[in-house]
């Protein structure tokens, strides 16, 4: 009778295993299948209903998940492509003005919003060229007095410039040797050796009583970019850039995907790792291989870079996680870190993927500069994108930004309005969409503190004070600090939340309307 019974649960543990749309027939060899090992016969996901017979999908499903394969890779190949195709916006815009090597654009009186650059700063002039080391190692004479950075056509950072870099500010010849470089290297220079042939180079330099002038004549004075042995160094294009229409923004279309595998063909690909080439092969970019995707991959790949660009805004504009705040104790605090996991991106061991694709999709120009924590060194970067209540802010609202007296900053601070579109300059009638400590007329409160208002019309009796912003459009900004101080660290100084000026105000889409 025990045996019976032994045999008839033995009998019922086997078919509760055999799993989904198995028969109840039982073998002498079979082995009980535990749970989540079989695939139901039908599967009901995201991208529609899958069938199967046994575990073998059918060729519809086969379709359906090669089409959620290719979207899921694309997307993630975009996320990952962010600061390569960046670098290709802004190489292509300055090519576009004349050849590398001796082309040098200048910003002489400032960048302005007619620059459509991410987050560029009108703060002081900007020096921005290509250097293209296809023909050997290049020698660039740097003035004394910049503030400088080297990155790569992976966005890479090869070295700091200037102030930060090996001169310490006091100018000197940089040699600049082109990947696998093997030939002598001679004494007398500071050596960078970047993992691509284009090399991006720009540099700030500053003004002297308010004047931009005297930095950006050091910078014509001085400046040269030959070949290394070349013994007449040819003459410089300088092309002053203030006030002109002029993008660097990459696109986020199809042309993404033709952007990137340019760069792949074009430069080595020794530092990329394995797992980002490998998602840019999955899409047919290969090193080597035409990329000629058919119809459907035309398709997918166009479909993948819209959401690729939609995902980089939803995780730029609405960070999850206490990891992206200045003050992440505070719940009610939105301001926001330049860097999530430092200039590299990472942990120490992981890639930071959230924090690496955010930056490239908003900002340009990667630096430990940017990032160090020194007291009175380098700069540190605090985004705001929503107001106290955690609303998107409306070009069409007035609102207002409270810095504490004592504004922890060496040498200077700015707050400068940007479009959530561009990520570049809000474009208005103002020539400069900012307020800083080196505004004419900024009004400063009794107490020491500053109030920098946002808004389509200025509060009266507040006109330097104000940034002017578009009805219709939204917008964030960023607060920077040159030389901040102890008290910023320490977080005995913090800046306010953004608030909402009393009531909204009423304009219509047309923004002259407001004035």
């Amino acid at each position: 009778m025990m045996k019976r019974f032994a045999l008839g649960v033995s009998a019922l543990c086997l078919l509760a295993f055999a799993g989904p749309g198995a028969k109840a027939d039982t073998y002498k060899y079979q082995t009980p299948t535990p749970p989540g090992v079989a695939i139901p016969d039908t599967l009901d996901t995201r991208f529609g209903t899958l069938h199967f017979f046994g575990g073998f999908p059918d060729a519809a499903s086969v379709d359906k998940l090669y089409d959620n394969l290719d979207f899921q890779r694309a997307v993630q190949a975009y996320l990952l492509a962010l600061p390569v195709v960046s670098q290709v916006g802004n190489r292509d815009a300055i090519l576009s003005i004349g050849p590398a090597n001796t082309t040098v654009p200048i910003w002489e009186t400032m960048v302005d919003s007619r620059t459509v650059e991410l987050t560029a700063n009108d703060n002081t002039p900007y020096t921005w060229f290509w250097l293209d080391l296809h023909d050997g190692p290049m020698v660039v004479e740097v003035p004394p007095k910049v503030l400088g950075l080297m990155n790569d056509m992976w966005y890479k950072w090869v070295g700091d410039i200037g102030i930060t870099g090996p001169d310490h500010g006091e100018g000197g010849k940089y040699l600049v040797l082109p990947p696998g470089y093997t030939g002598d290297v001679p004494n007398g220079y500071f050596v960078l050796r970047p993992g691509s042939y284009s090399v991006w180079i720009p540099w700030r330099t500053f003004l002297v009583d308010g004047d931009p002038k005297p930095g950006v004549d050091m910078v014509k004075k001085i400046m040269k970019i030959y070949r290394l042995g070349d013994a007449n160094p040819p003459k410089l294009n300088f092309v002053d850039m203030s006030g002109k229409p002029f993008n660097m923004v990459a696109p986020a279309d199809y042309s993404f995907w033709e952007q990137l595998n340019r760069v792949v063909q074009d430069e080595p690909t020794d530092e990329i790792d394995a797992t980002t080439l490998g998602l840019w092969n999955s899409i047919g970019i290969t090193k080597g291989k035409p990329f000629a995707p058919d119809d459907r991959m035309k398709k997918i790949l166009t479909e993948a870079a819209a959401v690729g660009d939609a995902t980089a805004r939803a995780i730029m504009y609405r960070w999850r996680g206490a990891d992206g705040y200045w003050y992440p104790d505070d719940p009610k605090s939105h301001w926001r870190l330049g860097f999530v996991g430092g200039y590299k991106f990472d942990d120490g061991r992981a890639r930071l993927l959230n924090g690496y694709s955010g930056f490239f999709f908003y900002a340009t120009g990667v630096t430990p500069a940017m990032d160090i924590r020194i007291v009175e060194k380098g700069s540190q970067y605090m985004a705001m994108f929503v107001d106290s209540k955690d609303d998107v802010f409306d070009g069409g609202k007035t609102y207002r930004l409270h810095l504490p007296k004592d504004i922890p900053a060496k040498d200077f601070w700015s707050v400068i309005v940007y479009d959530n579109q561009t990520r570049s300059m809000v474009q208005t009638d103002q020539q400069f969409p900012s307020v800083s400590s080196q505004t004419k007329g900024l009004k400063v409160n009794a107490d020491g503190s500053v109030d920098v208002y946002f808004g389509p019309k200025a509060p009266a009796g507040e006109e330097d004070n104000w940034a002017q912003t578009v009805p219709g459009k939204s917008w964030n900004i960023l607060l920077r600090l040159y030389g901040p101080e102890k008290a910023f660290f320490d977080k005995t100084w913090r800046p306010g939340e953004i608030e909402l000026s009393g009531e909204s105000s009423e304009c219509a889409q047309d923004m002259h309307q407001c004035q």
